[in-house]
């Protein structure tokens, strides 16, 4: 394909890479619903649990209807996080995720964006305990959640019975 042998071998090397990125692509993607799909589940669980408590910090944050906000976010993040951990309507449940997080870092981190200091330092965001959660929903929106998840199996299985 190319002349010079240098040139083979560099591209025969980089192509290489290109294989072993793709064959990790679902792994790390099975690896991110795991992580924050579990941690999702656990923080909707625990406003749940601890429904007063939240409800007084969402008064604080100045949140309309605090009580119904609690509660829906609750099981928001309960039922569309177990949703996003085992790989089930995956893109369809982050839009409500990525709601919340963006609610999440607009209502109770508002301080990150009242001067702008974010932009100057952006680990000022970063360290908001919402951002990486907003991180990882918008992952698997944009690239779906991988070979290994529910949905997957749902296709491949759809394809089967589109045989008979």
């Amino acid at each position: 394909m190319f002349a010079n042998p240098i040139i083979h071998f560099c591209s025969k090397i980089y192509n290489w890479f290109i294989w072993i990125g793709g064959n990790l692509q679902s792994a790390f993607l099975l690896l991110i619903r795991i992580i924050w799909g579990h941690q999702f589940v656990y923080t909707g669980y625990g406003k749940l649990l601890n429904l007063d408590k939240v409800t007084i910090f969402f008064e604080t944050l100045g949140v309309p209807h605090p009580e119904f906000h609690a509660i829906l976010i609750g099981y928001v993040e309960m039922i569309f996080g177990l949703c996003f951990l085992v790989g089930f309507a995956s893109r369809l449940v982050t839009i409500p995720l990525i709601l919340t997080m963006i609610s999440a870092i607009g209502f109770a981190h508002s301080h990150v964006f009242s001067n702008f200091h974010f932009i100057e330092d952006p680990s000022v965001l970063v360290r908001e305990a919402p951002f990486p959660f907003l991180i990882a929903t918008l992952t698997v929106f944009i690239f779906g959640p991988g070979r290994i998840s529910v949905d997957a199996w749902i296709k491949r299985l759809s394809k089967n019975w589109e045989k008979f």
